[in-house]
């Protein structure tokens, strides 16, 4: 019998495998679990890329709807812009179609200038852009026809300003001949005079007249003529009466002297002013007696008539001086 005190070699490694064993089995699950934890992290970070890929996409998507919107909105607007030069009376009648398609434009801006819009805001834009186009597409036919329908009455209006020039024209023309034709009949109608008296008075004391070529005998000039006119109108008229002196001046009874205007003489001093009632186609008698402020004077008088500027009729008198016992 073995009386010694360690202990024998079968009772001391029984412990130390057991020990051995639970350490490895801790390192397993270790390993096993890192394993496991890298494999959720690798599905995970892929499941990560995955989502945002598939968000990219989305944005990418999205972007480009966008981008496509924007061209159509762009196309949009320039067939408006290609109607900004239709004219002013076409502009007031599709006014309230303007009105319309300003509204839609601003309906579509408000989503085209949100820098995050989402998708479903783009097909309301895209709704909104077919609506504009149609609005669009009535708007240029109202103007093709519009645009016909001011070619036919500018047309129309060519054709009436021609109408109206010559009208114009012949008015003109007319209106010139008229002139031409009063003027005519002006003149023509002008009087007649014929038969001009000129006969010097001495008025004697007792009041008795008697005839007289004595200049310093003579008291008035009687002055007689008749005037008519075939085609005159019946009616007053003015028939003015100048006496030239022997020094060949007009002599006036009125300070200052009356004028009138002559068609060749310009402005002329008259002596006297008669108002003649005529008659068309019929002699009218006229009387005037003239007495100058002062005597008469050695010399011829001459006697003018005048009427409607013209001179009408013309008579001179001589005065002489007489003799010593005259």
């Amino acid at each position: 019998m073995d009386t010694t005190n360690f202990p024998s070699a079968t009772q001391t490694s029984q412990p130390v495998t057991n020990k051995k064993n639970y350490k490895n089995a801790i390192i397993g699950v270790l390993g096993a679990g890192v394993i496991a934890l890298g494999g959720y992290l690798a599905y995970d970070k892929n499941k990560s890329s995955q989502t945002i890929q598939q968000d990219e996409s989305k944005i990418t998507a999205v972007t480009v709807e966008k981008s496509e919107v924007q061209k159509s909105f762009d196309a949009s607007l320039a067939r408006l812009d290609s109607m900004t030069g239709i004219n002013t009376s076409l502009q007031s009648k599709l006014a309230e179609q303007n009105t319309e398609i300003g509204k839609e434009k601003a309906k579509i801006r408000s989503i085209l200038n949100k820098s995050n819009a989402t998708a479903a805001e783009l097909k309301t834009a895209k709704d909104l852009i077919v609506q504009l186009n149609g609005k669009i597409a009535n708007m240029e036919a109202d103007v093709a026809r519009l645009t016909e329908e001011n070619k036919s009455l500018n047309n129309d209006k060519v054709v009436l300003t021609a109408d109206k020039e010559k009208l114009t024209k012949d008015l003109q023309t007319t209106t010139v001949a008229k002139q031409d034709l009063e003027k005519k009949v002006d003149v023509a109608s002008t009087l007649n005079a014929s038969n001009i008296v000129i006969t010097p008075i001495n008025v004697k004391g007792n009041g008795k007249e008697k005839i007289s070529t004595v200049a310093k005998r003579v008291d008035k000039l009687v002055v007689s003529f008749d005037v008519d006119n075939r085609i005159a109108e019946t009616g007053m008229t003015d028939v003015y009466v100048v006496v030239i002196g022997p020094d060949g001046k007009a002599i006036t009874t009125e300070t200052p002297g009356g004028t009138f205007t002559t068609r060749d003489a310009g402005e002329k001093i008259f002596t006297a002013k008669l108002p003649v009632d005529i008659e068309t186609a019929k002699k009218k008698t006229v009387d005037f007696n003239f007495a100058p402020a002062s005597n008469f004077q050695q010399g011829n008088y001459t006697i003018q008539i005048y009427q409607n500027g013209f001179l009408i009729g013309e008579g001179t008198r001589e005065l002489r001086k007489g003799g010593l016992f005259s």
